[in-house]
């Protein structure tokens, strides 16, 4: 089953009381890039990650991005310097005692002194951390992987019509094939005896010259390459492979042939078909830009 490039994905968990979530989206890319934003203290983890999604993903540009919100029940610890606190209430009463007064020092006043209370974040097992994390990417991967499979299906089945189309014309094409030889070789037959006085030709030469130039005008050739290279296409929409480039790359040629067959033929009825099947092609060359 062929996939698009684009999608998305998400998945949550806790770890020490804090809510962790890893959320990544792709899009359309030649290659495949990860960029991946993590807390500063996980950013050990970046290579694992981008190691998780090129086992999973081929082509396309992902953002991974590793959140984590503390809760009430976090890491986070507050830490109470007893010996600091006592120092600042000696402090305190020597400081009472000579400006002779009462007043001492409130509990709210030692709290908000630099350093009686320090909050700290407990340290993170980092094996614990990893296997958490890759544990939600490849969730994650997982929901992006069907929805660019959903996205690839429509996208296949899209480019499966257009075939089809090309396929019709060119059955209207090549049942005009024998007529339109006929015509050009009598153009060529033609012109070629208006010229014959100035050139001195004989009937056999004249034979040789029109067989000659009926063979470059014949698109046979681009016809039968042109259904083999559709019938390769389909093939390659049922593949399990990742088949992005190598659809991109028949679209390229499909349109070669189909722009050699509009400047060989010199018919308006035919022309009007080509002009129809190059729209078509250039909707399917839109079209595999996003599939995987």
């Amino acid at each position: 089953m062929i996939r698009s490039m684009t999608g998305f994905g998400k998945a949550s968990s806790e770890y020490n009381g804090d809510s962790v979530t890893v959320e990544l989206g792709s899009v359309n890319h030649r290659y495949l890039d990860c960029s991946v934003r993590t807390p500063y203290a996980w950013s050990a983890l970046d290579p694992v990650i981008k190691e998780t999604v090129r086992k999973r993903v081929a082509r396309g540009k992902l953002t991974v991005v590793v959140g984590r919100k503390h809760g009430a029940s976090s890491g986070l610890t507050v830490q109470f310097d007893h010996d600091l606190a006592g120092q600042y209430v000696s402090a305190a009463k020597e400081l009472g005692r000579l400006l002779d007064t009462n007043e001492t020092l409130s509990l709210n006043v030692l709290a908000q002194l630099d350093g009686v209370l320090r909050p700290e974040e407990r340290e993170d097992n980092l094996d614990e951390v990893e296997t958490l994390v890759v544990h939600l990417l490849t969730e994650a991967l997982e929901k992006l992987t069907r929805m660019r499979e959903t996205e690839g299906a429509a996208l296949g089945d899209e480019i499966r019509r257009r075939v089809a189309c090309l396929r019709d014309v060119l059955v209207v094409v090549e049942r005009r094939l024998p007529e339109l030889n006929e015509s050009y070789e009598k153009r060529l037959r033609t012109r070629i005896q208006e010229l014959k006085g100035d050139l001195s030709l004989t009937e056999e030469r004249i034979a040789i010259e029109v067989a000659l130039m009926a063979d470059k005008g014949d698109v046979t050739e681009e016809v039968v390459r042109l259904k083999a290279h559709l019938d390769h296409m389909l093939d390659l929409l049922e593949s399990a492979e990742p088949v992005g480039r190598r659809l991109d790359f028949l679209a390229q040629e499909i349109q070669r042939e189909v722009n050699t067959l509009g400047v060989k033929v010199r018919d308006g009825g035919v022309t009007k078909e080509v002009l129809r099947m190059k729209s078509e092609v250039e909707k399917i060359r839109e079209q595999v830009q996003n599939i995987e």
